[in-house]
């Protein structure tokens, strides 16, 4: 009797196929893995910091009730904060989560990012330093701009002010 229940449990066992996980252990090591976890942690943090730093910005500003303050809305350091703030969060999302749960599709998303923004980098301070005098030029002309309207906008009155005291320091 015992044996006959043995056979019919094994025939019962290879007729059910064992319940299979897609990984039965880590194929990372547990210390990497959460090294990078840590590090996105942080920057998943800073980003979120900026970001509300720069909706804070722009609300000090009161952009929202009075449009036409807003003159030239690339150069908002607000609105620059949130746009930088948001793609750091961003990132750090994706890198935190796809370290965590081990995703490759959000861990690909995250080293392509990280990729594509060293690229722009790079290729930024080479055109920075192929076309050094336009840039200065640009600088000038952009700066004797904000000193016209020193008075419009409070971030370029402290812009302005802030590269003044920078300027005495060094001198």
């Amino acid at each position: 009797m015992k044996l006959f229940r043995e056979i019919c449990f094994r025939a019962v066992e290879m007729m059910i196929p064992a319940r299979k996980y897609r990984r039965d252990r880590s194929e990372i090591s547990c210390c990497l893995k959460y090294l990078i976890f840590g590090f996105n942690v942080i920057f998943w943090f800073f980003g979120g910091g900026t970001m509300a730093i720069g909706v804070w910005a722009w609300t000090e500003k009161d952009t929202f009730n009075n449009l036409n303050r807003l003159t030239n809305v690339a150069l908002d350091p607000a609105l620059i904060l949130i746009v930088v703030g948001s793609i750091t969060f961003m990132i750090g999302f994706t890198g935190c989560v796809g370290a965590l749960r081990e995703n490759t599709c959000l861990l690909a998303t995250y080293a392509i990012s990280l990729a594509v923004l060293l690229l722009l980098e790079m290729s930024a301070g080479i055109l920075g330093f192929i076309f050094k005098e336009w840039i200065k030029q640009q600088a000038a002309s952009g700066f004797q701009a904000f000193i016209v309207h020193y008075r419009d906008d409070p971030d370029q009155q402290n812009l302005i002010d802030w590269i003044q005291e920078i300027g005495r320091a060094h001198v």
